[in-house]
């Protein structure tokens, strides 16, 4: 995989070709309450979780978020099949708690995905410094890898993850590839922050922003689904 050019999601690219393509993106093939092809379209829930179309790579085509709530929504996309990362449509849960001040930290997804194209299903944790990213893999597809060299496999938050260590130049990213694709399940997170934390010593008591969860798109030629069918982040 190309290095992660992860803090370009936040700004946008002098690309009125890239809005261009964008506009061409085809109706959500549901009737969704929200739904959104501009770049960076995001809508927030009566529940407090932020929905973002988030197309943030280069060579991007069209796409088209859409949601009935933080738990159903979806996204269409057709990017092109080259390299690179060209999106990563999410739901965000912000959370802003210390690790140590955290006593539980605990997410379940429920996903459709397509068995074509080249993707990841995958959590995206943020510290409120966007110093550390913290990548879960539920699921992936075609010609995708994490950043990083690998750091073996471990057991923690109810699943058996292989595990890379890796920097892009803007943060490090610990990225943790569950050892077999899953549509559906739980994941206990804080097990998995305090292995990185006192296990490890990979970064110190850092506070964690947000919890995102979606899809990273690098190709989906001719235009593929992706629906979550179910979602939620509790912390306390």
């Amino acid at each position: 995989m190309a290095p992660r050019r992860t803090l370009t999601r936040l700004l946008l690219p002098p690309a009125t070709a890239v809005a261009a393509l964008i506009g061409f993106a085809a109706a959500p093939a549901h009737a969704a309450v929200w739904s959104s092809s501009d770049q960076w379209g995001n809508y927030t829930t009566s529940d407090g979780y932020i929905l973002y179309n988030n197309i943030w790579g280069s060579g991007a085509g069209a796409q088209t978020v859409w949601a009935n709530s933080s738990s159903n929504w979806g996204v269409w996309a057709n990017h092109p099949n080259t390299g690179g990362i060209k999106s990563y449509p999410n739901a965000k849960k912000i959370v802003n708690k210390s690790i140590t001040s955290l006593s539980s930290l605990t997410s379940s997804y429920n996903v459709t995905v397509p068995s074509s194209g080249a993707y990841n299903t995958s959590y995206d944790i943020w510290d409120t410094d966007y110093d550390y990213e913290v990548m879960l893999w539920v699921n992936h597809n075609g010609a995708v890898g994490p950043l990083g060299t690998s750091q073996g496999t471990v057991t923690l938050g109810g699943h058996t993850w292989a595990v890379y260590k890796g920097d892009n130049g803007a943060n490090q990213v610990f990225s943790f590839l569950r050892t077999s694709d899953s549509s559906s399940g739980t994941v206990n997170i804080l097990p998995i922050l305090k292995w990185i934390k006192d296990t490890k010593g990979w970064w110190g008591n850092e506070t964690i922003g947000d919890v995102q969860f979606g899809y990273e798109i690098t190709s989906s030629q001719g235009g593929l689904d992706f629906r979550t069918n179910g979602f939620n982040v509790s912390s306390s």
